[in-house]
């Protein structure tokens, strides 16, 4: 046993082990004193049940065997305190572009947007936000029929984007042609001619995003819709050509 302990720790360890009892000078050297004997294999049995203890520490800590103590993360909770404040700061932002009276406030924060209005509003299956100020008589406009209508296009801050009202021209499309963006043509499909309304987009049911458009972002659009007629259109061919005519 002392041979093999000897050929696996150093002298050094060995020295430290036995300078205690100041009778070696070098624990690699051999002696013949019987307490140096004695000494020496009790002091190698200690060292070798110390050393049996923190091989078996080891194993312990290496295999995973003692339990690990999770930390846990807090999570960002919402304080109401900054989301009063945001709708504060949008509400002075509406004013300043002289919005129009009852119009919706957003409150964004990162891509996270929460709309407050009055208990007007009605909101459809699809997202799509909408008040009636008008609702107009007549029957709805159907896939293939003309509709002429103004509108009025705000982004979230209230601020005008566009106006058929200032062209001096309304708007004139055909229904099911998808020449309106998904929300716009869901909003006024069910409107009927002389009404008024105010439709709410959210960005998945908006236009297209990008240089040539006035949506820098993926943002909500508000517009506000006057239907002035509805009209039934058929195709016409003289020749070779061929066009469609609404009445």
């Amino acid at each position: 046993m002392l041979s093999s302990f000897c050929l696996n720790f150093p002298c050094a360890v060995q020295g430290t082990i036995f300078s205690q009892r100041k009778q070696l000078s070098d624990g690699c050297t051999n002696q013949n004193s019987k307490d140096y004997y004695l000494m020496q294999d009790s002091s190698m049995l200690r060292s070798e049940k110390s050393l049996r203890r923190t091989l078996f520490l080891s194993v312990l800590v290496s295999t995973g065997f003692f339990p690990t103590l999770y930390s846990y993360a807090k999570t960002k909770s919402k304080n109401p305190y900054d989301e009063k404040r945001l709708l504060q700061q949008n509400q002075r932002i509406q004013k300043e572009n002289n919005a129009p009276e009852d119009f919706p406030n957003f409150i964004r924060e990162g891509f996270e947007v929460k709309i407050v209005s009055s208990e007007n509003y009605l909101k459809s299956n699809s997202g799509l936000i909408y008040r009636d100020f008008v609702v107009g008589q007549g029957d709805c406009p159907k896939d293939g029929q003309q509709v002429t209508f103004h509108y009025v296009g705000y982004n979230e801050s209230g601020r005008r984007i566009d106006s058929t009202y200032l062209q001096g021209t309304p708007a004139k499309i055909r229904m099911g042609t998808k020449a309106l963006v998904p929300g716009f043509e869901e909003g006024i499909r069910d409107m009927r001619p002389g009404g008024k309304r105010r439709i709410i987009i959210p960005p998945e049911l908006g236009p297209p995003v990008g240089p040539s458009t006035f949506f820098s972002s993926k943002q909500f659009e508000v517009f506000d819709v006057e239907l002035l007629s509805v009209q039934n259109c058929e195709r016409r061919t003289v020749a070779f050509y061929s066009d469609v005519i609404c009445n």
